[in-house]
């Protein structure tokens, strides 16, 4: 078969798994929704390696396929298709989604196996999946913007699953409505470009820009910027963040499948997809690397004091992603890929193992409950401490190499970008210290009594369930969760979907190592054979001193760690203490919420508040719906009270009525 053929089986199988969960859940007892739903992605992952290999079979100046199924509209210089973009970029993104997505649904069948809306849950992922993997196989932008507003639905659906939680219909609206925020930015950047290119499709576009634009031209540059805040709704940048941290009221599994594998990457993706475009607008690239930069510190320093610990998970997932986002903007395409390919399998070992420890805390999620699970759960203990090591830039795990290459090209582009590489050393820095803050609180000190009762055998299971968030009383029937909990140890598809993870974030960064192979580089290049930046000339000297600062520092924030949270218990309470201002800014996290809603909520609402008292009350109602219906109400009348019933008046109407129409004609004559 050929490379688009496989292409559009990988769309196919999650679309068919969707539909055969949905509409006939009734009749799938047990796990075999799980089943059905695992496999679906499965053989979409197998479908996007035969793609792979079949693409290997092509000159890699013929590795951009394109194929379509029927033309939406094509008149007037729209070209809308539905059609898909085969070549070396989306091939590595669909085999990322796939394969970390079969893993998150496997883990998923035991971690929801008690879950009332089990098929429901599948049916959701599945087509979260199909989604994003419509969003990166789109040849053109209107099925890019379908893919983009699906993921938001998909997002909105999970994040939203426990319906009957107020906090997690709350999360879900709020991560939608940004989104859509994110959605206009989509559309209105791709009219810039269109009224220009008179084509929606991407390599029609890329090819006629060096020709349509110039070098940061006013249009060019307002549409890259629009295309940013796109990127940036969808991939949590500031100050389009706010939805990540909330989004964590969905099911473990699917926080780990939002930040691992779909839609905070779709961010990434769309920059480096787009650089031909924004290659020509270097003023955008520049708001995406600080804005990048600016995130990940930002995203590291909240870190720091958070006691959730899938919020702390959360914004460690903007801090890496902000890496991704500077990467891409600065030229480093293949860095930021790889290291958007090494985070993948961390971040979801990191999710994965934190489901597992608030499954033997019978769901609670902060890290002031937890402490002394090193014993009781040691397949966990082990996950988490390999996804930490990675997530920290510890050689010679995955997110080492990946991570540390992206600030080495940064780090080359030269003259302010410096500032970038200082900050990108510093949110490492960050990184390790919260990183293994959260593994020190939850598997290290005194056992809590749920690891007391674990170490006796038995796994605790809470006699009044209790929203994490709140302390609500909650029900376990439908749109809420189930009535029991599962850990990895017990559970052998979450060990097997873990260790799968903790290989690749072991060993998934010797793809790429400096100045030794250049798999991800090899690869990736045909997509981007038009640019100017993608050979970066890195000195050996700044290469190796790199590699050392990385490790250093990742080694000196572990070690800060253990000092302050291990060797001398209260220290973390005393430093709040004496920087007080400092912790209220960071554990309120920077007051972006509460700006967000004093310069844009309550005016918003204010506005809505006064047009619907006003022009809606009595414009809309009152002059226009009242005006019209009082007119159309005398007519009534006049009508009904010509129709009296006696002949003589309906003879003297009809006389009447043609002696007008003759006067009429008489005056035009």
């Amino acid at each position: 078969m050929s490379a688009t053929t496989y292409a559009w089986l990988v769309l196919a199988f999650p679309l068919l798994g969707t539909l055969i969960i949905a509409f006939g859940f009734r009749s799938l007892g047990g796990r075999h929704a799980g089943w059905i739903g695992t496999g679906a992605i499965f053989l979409a992952f197998l479908a996007a390696l035969g793609a792979l290999i079949a693409l290997q079979g092509h000159a890699p100046a013929h590795r951009q396929l394109e194929s379509s199924l029927w033309s939406y509209a094509s008149t007037v210089g729209i070209d809308a298709r539905l059609s898909i973009l085969v070549d070396p970029l989306s091939v590595f993104m669909i085999l990322v989604v796939t394969g970390v997505s079969t893993l998150i649904h496997l883990y998923s069948i035991s971690y929801m196996e008690e879950d009332r809306g089990f098929a429901r849950y599948f049916s959701y992922l599945n087509f979260f999946v199909f989604s994003m993997l419509l969003l990166v196989l789109a040849s053109n932008f209107l099925l890019l913007i379908v893919g983009w507003a699906f993921v938001g639905a998909a997002s909105y659906l999970l994040i939203s699953f426990w319906y009957r939680r107020t906090t997690a219909t709350r999360a879900g609206i709020k991560a939608f409505v940004i989104n859509v925020v994110g959605d206009v930015g989509l559309v209105l950047g791709t009219y810039f470009i269109f009224k220009h290119s008179g084509s929606l499709d991407f390599l029609k576009t890329f090819h006629a820009a060096p020709h349509i634009f110039t070098r940061d031209e006013g249009d060019l540059v307002a549409g890259c910027i629009l295309l940013l805040v796109g990127a940036f709704a969808k991939s949590a940048q500031i100050p389009l963040h706010t939805w990540l941290p909330d989004a964590m009221e969905g099911p473990t599994p699917v926080s780990a499948l939002i930040h691992a594998a779909t839609m905070v990457t779709a961010g990434v993706y769309l920059i480096a997809r787009m650089h031909p475009l924004f290659e020509l607008a270097p003023a955008a690239q520049d708001v995406g690397a600080v804005i990048g930069a600016a995130t990940l510190l930002i995203a590291g320093t909240i870190a720091l004091t958070q006691t959730d610990i899938k919020r702390v998970i959360a914004y460690s997932t903007m801090s890496q992603i902000g890496y991704m986002i500077m990467g891409v903007s600065v030229g480093a395409y293949a860095a930021g890929l790889f290291h958007l390919m090494t985070h993948a399998f961390f971040k979801a070992l990191l999710f994965m193992g934190a489901g597992s420890i608030i499954g033997a805390m019978a769901g609670e999620q902060s890290l002031d409950r937890m402490g002394g699970f090193r014993k009781v759960l040691p397949f966990t203990y082990g996950c988490f401490v390999i996804g930490g090591l990675a997530l920290s830039g510890i050689p010679p795990f995955s997110g080492f190499f990946s991570k540390d290459e992206i600030l080495l090209v940064t780090a080359e582009r030269g003259g302010w970008h410096w500032a970038l590489y200082v900050v990108g050393y510093i949110g490492a820095f960050l990184t390790a210290i919260y990183t293994f803050r959260m593994i020190f609180r939850a598997f290290h000190g005194e056992p809590v009594p749920e690891a007391n009762e674990l170490a006796a055998g038995h796994l605790h299971h809470a006699e009044v369930p209790t929203n994490p968030a709140n302390g609500e009383v909650e029900d376990t029937d439908v749109g809420f969760p189930g009535p029991h909990h599962t850990i990895a140890e017990r559970a052998l598809p979450m060990r097997v979907a873990m260790g799968i993870l903790a290989v690749g974030a072991i060993g998934a960064g010797l793809l790429q190592i400096p100045k030794v192979d250049f798999v991800i580089d090899d690869f990736l290049r045909p997509t981007f054979a038009d640019s100017r930046l993608y050979e970066p000339h890195t000195k050996n000297g700044l290469l190796v001193f790199g590699l050392i600062l990385g490790t250093v520092v990742g080694l000196a924030g572990i070690a800060i760690a253990y000092r302050i949270w291990v060797a001398r218990p209260g220290t973390s309470a005393a430093i709040q203490a004496r920087m007080r201002p400092v912790y209220e800014l960071l554990v309120n996290k920077w007051y972006f919420d509460e700006l967000i809603d004093l310069v844009v909520v309550r005016p918003a609402v204010a506005v809505g508040r006064f047009v619907m008292g006003t022009f809606e009350q009595v414009f809309v109602q009152d002059t226009l719906v009242g005006g019209t219906t009082g007119i159309v109400r005398a007519g009534s009348a006049a009508v009904r009270a010509v129709q009296s019933g006696f002949l003589r008046y309906y003879a003297a109407l009809l006389v009447l009525g043609v002696a007008g129409v003759s006067f009429y004609f008489l005056l035009q004559s």
